[in-house]
């Protein structure tokens, strides 16, 4: 009869459980054939069980085995099935013949864990996802590497057993008393780097307001200035005036990085917002996701954090037009012949570009139009159509360096996002005004009549379409949030208008200035 454990392929995010059986042959010359469509890792697994059973004393069966991965249907990858294997011939073998009632019996957990020669545990991906399906199975809980326990044991409702050692799991198989359930608590680690002060950027006060506008609301935003104006340090210092996540975002955020292997060992929780800044030479599959798996790309990365794209031009236009989807819907659909998955990309888009490919040019379009045009037209209408907001940022005032003068620091913008969101909260749930659909807008939107008749007028003049309709009305009603306003006013409706600037029907940069 065979025997065997559960344990977990991933599939995007989702951990699918996967049963181990072994059998050992009664006659027959020792050899072992592993079924189930198992990749070069898993089929490589044999040598390091055998290795690793050596190291504590255990021989292979002399008999011929066979392993079997189900379903069938589903590619195994990865050496996450090292430890089930090792566990499974014990079993078949019958080295767990005589253990105690109160040992655990193997079906009622999922197992996991690489396997070194010597028998040591390694970390595997997915933790996270393993133990919310085993969790939904109804399993007693899961036997992890120890360096994955902490992150297994953040999902609530699931017995985590930590290991460090093939030793220690054997012995618990035994016994049930050599391995103590691990206790949660939160050991955190931060996802980017320390974000630098909006105190330490001279002046541009204009586009400090802008990106408290699009903090407040959770709206996409696009930085067009020349070359040393302070885009890129204005996109890092972001983060620093974003609220914290709460626990269910920090969960989805650990889920993510944990599949991804991108999370450090001990680390239980990210509760931090992530910041991903890829290099322009980044591939549409790096950016959306893609390959065997398939793996989550940096826009899934940035989930319920920021998606940093400098010099947005250079990007390549396929990784550039695949973001389309993820802004509009807050999703990836990756298909393959093998099935489909969904990563979630619920992310705020920061890009910065120069006005021409020089980078050297400030101001408007005047006096090379010609050239700002072509740079722009390297990003498609469609794309810049789903960015909430253009902003503008001037070259800096020398004047400043002698004085240095401090304007709006992280501090007072930070105050002022935590007030906006908790008006948003209060009003219509945990949805930013950036999510809201045209219906929620209509019923949350609270724009007055005279409002309504700017705004009508602006996208007649202005010749907005249809989304970026609705882009403006998002961000009015953000900047009346900011305002502390129960109604969207002419003036929110002017200001958001402004952040329109490159509409390719306006034919040119608009001037705008913060309400008086």
């Amino acid at each position: 009869m065979p025997a065997g454990c559960l344990s977990f392929v991933l599939r995007g995010l989702d951990a699918l459980a996967v049963e181990v059986e072994v059998t050992v042959a009664s006659r027959g010359l020792p050899h072992t054939t592993i079924v189930g469509l198992p990749d070069a890792a898993v089929r490589e697994s044999i040598q390091r069980v055998r290795s690793a059973l050596a190291a504590i004393g255990r021989d292979m069966p002399r008999s011929p085995l066979t392993i079997n991965l189900a379903p069938a249907h589903l590619r195994k990858e990865g050496p996450v099935f090292d430890l089930p294997m090792a566990l499974g011939l014990l079993a078949a073998d019958g080295a767990f013949a005589k253990a105690p009632a109160a040992a655990p019996a193997l079906h009622e957990w999922m197992v996991a864990g690489e396997l070194a020669l010597d028998g040591r545990l390694r970390s595997v991906t997915g933790a996270v996802s393993m133990a919310m399906a085993a969790r939904s199975m109804g399993l007693r809980g899961v036997i992890v590497p120890a360096e994955n326990a902490a992150q297994a044991a953040v999902v609530r409702g699931i017995t985590v057993l930590g290991a460090a050692h093939l030793k220690q799991v054997v012995e618990h198989v035994r016994t049930g008393n050599a391995i103590e359930p691990f206790e949660p608590r939160v050991v955190s680690a931060p996802l980017a780097p320390t974000a630098p002060d909006f105190g330490a950027i001279l002046g541009q006060e204009l586009a400090k307001r802008a990106m408290a506008i699009a903090a407040a609301g959770g709206h996409n935003v696009l930085l067009i200035g020349p070359a040393g104006c302070g885009k890129t340090m204005m996109a890092r210092a972001l983060p620093g005036i974003l609220p914290p996540l709460d626990h269910d975002q920090a969960l989805e955020v650990t889920r993510i990085q944990s599949a991804a292997g991108l999370l450090p060992g001990g680390v239980s929780l990210a509760i931090e917002r992530p910041v991903r800044s890829p290099h322009h030479t980044a591939s549409c599959a790096a950016i959306v996701g893609g390959g065997r798996g398939p793996r989550p790309g940096e826009v899934t990365l940035a989930h319920h954090g920021i998606l940093f794209l400098d010099e947005l031009p250079e990007f390549m236009r396929p990784a550039l037009e695949a973001l389309r989807e993820p802004l509009e819907d807050g999703h990836v659909t990756i298909a393959r012949s093998a099935g489909t998955v969904r990563f979630p990309a619920r992310c705020m888009l920061v890009a910065a570009m120069n006005p021409t490919a020089r980078g050297n040019r400030g101001g408007g379009r005047g006096g090379g139009a010609a050239d700002a045009d072509a740079y722009l037209s390297r990003v498609s209408g469609p794309l810049l159509d789903r960015i909430d907001m253009h902003v503008q940022v001037r070259p800096v005032d020398v004047s400043l360096f002698a004085t240095r003068r401090a304007g709006a620091d992280s501090s007072s913008l930070r105050a002022l996002v935590d007030r906006a969101r908790s008006r948003q909260s209060a009003r219509q749930g945990s949805a930013l005004n950036a999510a809201l659909t045209s219906s929620s807008l209509d019923r949350c939107g609270g724009i007055t009549a005279s409002a309504a008749a700017v705004l009508s007028e602006s996208m007649t003049g202005l010749g907005l379409s249809a989304r970026a309709y609705d882009k403006v009305r998002r961000v009015a009603r953000t900047i009346a949030d900011l305002e502390d306003s129960e109604r969207v006013e002419p003036e929110h409706v002017l200001e958001a208008v402004q952040y329109r600037q490159l509409d390719r029907s306006s034919g040119a940069l608009v001037e705008y200035a913060a309400p008086g």
